[in-house]
């Protein structure tokens, strides 16, 4: 199933709401499709008429009722330790503020993780989901995550190296440097004051990247000026000679 996939059921929320004392009743919706084939922990001690809301209410032989959320909830934990096989565990509510999320969408967050107990002390996690005002989710696996990253790096970088290319200009005198066109509402004497800001900064950079004073050529770009004057003097001789 695709990490992008969600379940809602408008039904049930309009008639039961939801919150933390039905948040596992609602992962175990029958038309879940993140729900497991298996038989789960969770729906052996539902037929026996325990969940965290009856907990709260009438409590256990050990700690009796009423008790409070968080009781109930650590008690629901230690019925669940109790078997084995696959569970659903409602993990506690974390105190870390995730920035961009209000106290009221921070309340409205149920995390839910799908574990297989062998023992009292030892579970193996089989995936992560979570509750988001109603809608079910599967949490997105490292690999997932590394991926969407990379893939949002890549094309970052391939923007910009497509908006810079074309600013790229090389002349054999000074090398390459970076030529941004100004606004076309600009004065004469602006794009004069542009063109010289952006000369000076060519050097400036010049000399930065290999120490070379203003108007130092390597032989290199020597032989290339060489070359384009040789050029130009035969295409001014083959002009006359029409």
């Amino acid at each position: 199933m695709a990490e992008s996939a969600s379940f809602v059921d408008p039904a049930f929320l309009a008639r039961f709401g939801l919150t933390r004392i039905n948040a596992i009743d609602y992962f175990l919706h029958p038309l879940n499709p993140f729900q497991t084939k298996a038989k789960t922990s969770n729906e052996v001690l539902s037929m026996q008429g325990i969940n965290i809301g009856t907990l709260m209410q009438w409590g256990t032989g050990a700690r009796p009722g009423p008790l409070s959320l968080e009781q109930g909830e650590e008690e629901y934990r230690v019925a669940l330790s109790r078997l084995t096989g696959e569970q659903y565990e409602l993990l506690p509510m974390s105190n870390i503020n995730i920035e961009g999320m209000t106290p009221q969408q921070m309340s409205a967050l149920f995390t839910i993780r799908h574990v297989h107990r062998t023992s009292h002390n030892h579970t193996t996690v089989l995936g992560i989901y979570y509750i988001l005002e109603g809608v079910i989710y599967k949490s997105p696996t490292v690999r997932g995550l590394m991926k969407a990253n990379i893939t949002r790096t890549l094309a970052g970088l391939s923007e910009a190296c497509d908006a810079l290319s074309v600013c790229a200009r090389y002349d054999p005198s000074s090398g390459y440097s970076w030529k941004f066109d100004p606004d076309e509402d600009d004065e004469d004497e602006d794009i004069k004051y542009y063109s010289s800001v952006q000369e000076k900064r060519k050097r400036r950079r010049r000399q930065i990247l290999d120490n070379r004073r203003p108007g130092e050529r390597t032989a290199e770009e020597e032989e290339g000026i060489r070359a384009s004057e040789a050029i130009d003097r035969i295409l001014s001789r083959l002009s006359k000679s029409d």
